[in-house]
């Protein structure tokens, strides 16, 4: 009987042929980081298959970055893409392809592109409607601009970390209503946000917008995303210039960032606006709907406390990016910019601990005890998986962080 090749992957997998998204690894043999594209349980060495194809992609692929892949822009996208899937589908690459792959639980991933600048959103109606329920109890649950404009801040780019590194916990000051006076130490409320990021590929010039039907010229793909927030820092120095020291001190990003094309099937049409929106940020006549029906799980420590439906949220991602550079901001190959945590309209929808007890008010039974907000050594997995062509699921690289004690 012969030998099962690695690319004949089982049917269902996630991380088949129609998926193939792109990361940067090295091994214990090799210490040299290479782009790697996953197939089924394996990495393919992007560059070293490229090479020995004599492929035209292969000076692209054989960097130590996802950077000069990015700013090569949509066309040299569409076609590594294509010629990828050519190697780990038609019979006759295989002999070639093969040696090239290596096992997944055998490489060591990094953060796979050099990040340019940081922005996270605030664009699920469900998150910032609960937020408002708590903190402004006595007035309107949303802000006046909030269904006007995707409301956003700049982040720390600096402190974007690849999946499975450690989140110190963070110290600074905080304040309770009921305080004399604030307090300096370790955050008491430190919490999760599971997003949604996107990385921009091809820059745009300083001074010109990027139009809505841009997007995909400009975004290379997405990824799952985890904002780490202490929410008692923040509370007490986001008045009046917004989140600091709050959210700076880590992002988590996956390992793995998923090609926009690869997820073609999964666009949906975003949840029906009740304002009109300025000429810039209205998408009704788009040719396809800006969407994505990405279905999230959150668990901590290996027990599930949420599905957060992005299908729900009420400002697109090419909504965003006009945004933020209506005025003329340039983006750069590398920026990173967050949907904001991803919410839905029931109790188990809700992607913050914030939200599912209530800013700590009701707790949630895990097996090993309640939790308000996280503990030193708790772990916080996102998955997520998206339907896929011919009834396929495409799915998105995982973003893992064990809390570490204050230092």
């Amino acid at each position: 009987m012969p030998q099962q090749s690695p690319l004949d992957v089982p049917e269902g997998d996630p991380f088949g042929p129609h998926n193939l998204p792109y990361g940067v690894f090295s091994t214990a043999a090799d210490d040299r980081r290479r782009v790697g594209v996953r197939i089924g349980g394996f990495v393919l060495d992007a560059g070293a298959a490229a090479a020995a194809l004599g492929s035209p992609f292969a000076d692209l692929l054989g960097r130590s970055s996802l950077n000069p892949l990015l700013a090569a822009g949509h066309t040299a996208w569409r076609d590594v893409r294509r010629a990828l899937t050519a190697w780990v589908t038609d019979p006759g690459h295989r002999p070639t392809v093969e040696p090239h792959l290596v096992p997944l639980d055998e490489v060591t991933l990094h953060l796979p592109y050099e990040v340019a600048d940081y922005v996270d959103f605030y664009a699920s109606e469900h998150h910032a409607t609960n937020v408002g329920k708590m903190f402004r109890p006595d007035g309107d649950a949303l802000t006046l601009n909030w269904k006007h404009l995707p409301i956003g801040y700049h982040g720390r780019s600096g402190t974007i970390v690849v999946s499975g590194t450690d989140v110190v916990r963070p110290s600074g000051q905080r304040k309770a209503p009921t305080d004399p006076a604030p307090v300096f130490g370790p955050s008491v409320k430190l919490d999760i946000e599971a997003e949604v990021g996107f990385v921009v590929g091809t820059p745009s010039e300083l001074g010109r917008p990027v139009a809505l039907g841009d997007f995909e010229e400009h975004v290379f793909g997405l990824f799952l995303l985890n904002d780490w927030s202490a929410r008692d820092i923040q509370a007490w120095e986001y008045v009046p210039l917004g989140p600091f020291l709050g959210k700076s001190f880590a992002t988590s990003v996956s390992a793995w960032v998923t090609p926009l094309e690869a997820l073609d099937a999964a666009r949906v049409t975003p949840p029906a606006r009740d304002f009109p929106l300025q000429p810039y940020l209205d998408d009704t006549d788009l040719d396809r709907p800006g969407g994505f029906d990405l279905r999230i799980s959150v668990s901590i420590n290996g027990q599930e406390v949420a599905q957060p439906p992005f299908a729900t949220m009420y400002w697109t991602a090419a909504q965003q990016l006009a945004h933020m550079t209506v005025n003329g901001a340039s983006l750069r190959t590398g920026d990173v910019f967050g949907s904001g945590t991803v919410s839905g309209p029931e109790v188990g929808q809700r992607g913050s601990l914030l939200e599912l007890t209530w800013n700590g008010r009701d707790a949630i039974e895990l097996t090993d005890g309640k939790r308000t907000f996280l503990e030193d050594g708790d772990t916080v997995s996102l998955t997520a998986w998206a339907p896929g062509p011919d009834g396929t699921r495409v799915g998105l690289g995982e973003v893992v962080g064990r809390i570490a004690g204050s230092r």
